[in-house]
Formats: structure tokens, C-alpha cells, sequence
């Protein structure tokens, strides 16, 4: 096949990754902006390329013409949570979504590989507008912790390098490291409410300060230059202090002081 037609062909499948992880980008924003918990933490995506798909139809004795036909994870997309408890919420949140259809699913979380290999995989159908027209194509969505994607990224590694043939010393190292994952996630689920606490007030405290500041850098339009500077000042031997409550108080006067100025305006 020439090297333009390849092109041609994995060119949706770009298009395909860039939109899904945009969205599942702006839900993860969503989630932080509305002060709620994200099941997601990080999103990225990578068309295979011509090198794997070509070794991967060879394996599979897919003929070259059917390849779009047979291979399902020519677009991937991989999604990394914080605990183990968060990829069934990703899951119920892609097979509700609208804009995706959801082909098959393969559970390696609770079913885990020989290799010690443990994620969840999903296999959509995915529309996109090219300039030929709407084109439906297949996509494969991986879910899984973020220790969970430590180990599989180097698994991965070994495996390329040794192409399958991987010596027993190291295989061995990683069934040890895959079960240490399992211990790992299992930890961190028992403290997850802790961590999820924590990780909620520095997101609400980081609004609070975010909203102080433009709420200042505003009232410097308006109001007074000395009353500004003990505004200023006051902000800082509050943020010192470190205490949200104080600083929520603050914020609220704030709004107090700039509908002073609203007022004396009309």
C-alpha cells in the first residue's frame, strides 16, 4: 500500500483522538470547575502506528485491505484514574454518553492477564465530519489507576524490546510488581475518602484565592488607592494564615465593598 494512502486512512483516526480526549478533557474540567470530585485525572490518546498495525495484521492474518474491518484499536484512548473505584464510574459515563456507542468491553481489572496485566478496555463506534463526510470508525478506550498504568507502561517496554520472548528473571519481576499493584490500589482505596477531602479543599481554596484576586485587581479600578494597599495587605496576612474560613469571610466583604462602589456609581 503506498505511503499516501496510509495517510489518507489514519488521518480520521487523528481526528477521532483529538476530539475524544478534547471531551473527555472538558468533562474532567467540568467536574474541578463545579467544586465536584473527577473520576478522571488524566486523558491522552495516539493512533497506532503503520510499524504496529502492519505486525499486529501479520499476527492475526488480517489481510491489508481489511484492516480498518478487523483492528479495533487503531484510534486508542487511555484514560488514568486515581483509584480503582473510579473506572466504574468512567465506564457508566461513556455507555450513557450519546455521541458514543459501545461495541464491547473487556474487564483485566477483575480478570486480570497471565502477565499480570489488569485495565479496563472498551471498544466504541465513533462518528466524525471529515471533508468526504460523517465517517464511523472504532476506537479503543483504556481505564485504569495510575499504578496500574506505571506497570503496563513498562511491561509494554519489555516487550517491545524483547518482541514476546521476554526472560523468565524478568517476567517473573513483573507478576511480583503486578500483584504489589494490586496491595498499592488497595491501599489507597482504603484512604480514599481521606485523600479526596484533602484534594477538594485545595481545589475550593484555590478558587476562593483565585476569586479574592480578580475581585481586587476590580476594585483597583474603582476605588480608592490607599484603601486599595490595606485591602492588599489584609489579603496577604490572610492568606499567611492559611485558613479558608477566614479567607471565605474576606471574599464575602469584598463583594460588600465592590457593590459600595457599584452604588455610589449610579
Amino acid at each position: 500500500m503506498e505511503i499516501q494512502l496510509w495517510r489518507e486512512i489514519l488521518e480520521p483516526y487523528a481526528m477521532a483522538v483529538d476530539e475524544l480526549v478534547m471531551k473527555f478533557q472538558h468533562l474532567m474540567v467540568e467536574y474541578k470547575t463545579n467544586g465536584i470530585y473527577s473520576p478522571i485525572e488524566r486523558v491522552d490518546g495516539r493512533v497506532k502506528r503503520i510499524s504496529s498495525i502492519l505486525d499486529k495484521a501479520q499476527k492475526k492474518q488480517i489481510p491489508i485491505e481489511d484492516i480498518e474491518g478487523q483492528l479495533e484499536d487503531i484510534a486508542g484512548i487511555r484514560i488514568i484514574c486515581q483509584f480503582v473505584e473510579d473506572i466504574d464510574k468512567v465506564v457508566e459515563l461513556i455507555r450513557n454518553r450519546e455521541d458514543m456507542e459501545v461495541k464491547k468491553e473487556k474487564d483485566y481489572v477483575n480478570h486480570a492477564k497471565a502477565s499480570g496485566y489488569r485495565s479496563y478496555h472498551m471498544i466504541i463506534y465513533y462518528t466524525i465530519q471529515t471533508r468526504k463526510g460523517p465517517k464511523r470508525l472504532k476506537a479503543e478506550i483504556q481505564i485504569r489507576t495510575m499504578a496500574m498504568n506505571f506497570w503496563a507502561t513498562i511491561e509494554h517496554s519489555l516487550q517491545y524490546k524483547y518482541k514476546g520472548n521476554m526472560p523468565d528473571h524478568l517476567y517473573e519481576k513483573l507478576l511480583k510488581a503486578a500483584e504489589a499493584i494490586i496491595v498499592l490500589d488497595h491501599e489507597m482505596s482504603l484512604v480514599r475518602e481521606e485523600i479526596m477531602d484533602a484534594q477538594n479543599f485545595s481545589s475550593h481554596k484555590s478558587r476562593v484565592i483565585s476569586d479574592i484576586l480578580n475581585d481586587i485587581q476590580n476594585l483597583y479600578k474603582v476605588g480608592n488607592k490607599q484603601e486599595m494597599i490595606k485591602i492588599q495587605d489584609e489579603f496577604y496576612r490572610l492568606y499567611q494564615q492559611d485558613d479558608l474560613e477566614q479567607l471565605i469571610r474576606f471574599h464575602k466583604q469584598l463583594d460588600i465593598i465592590a457593590e459600595g462602589y457599584r452604588a455610589q456609581s449610579l
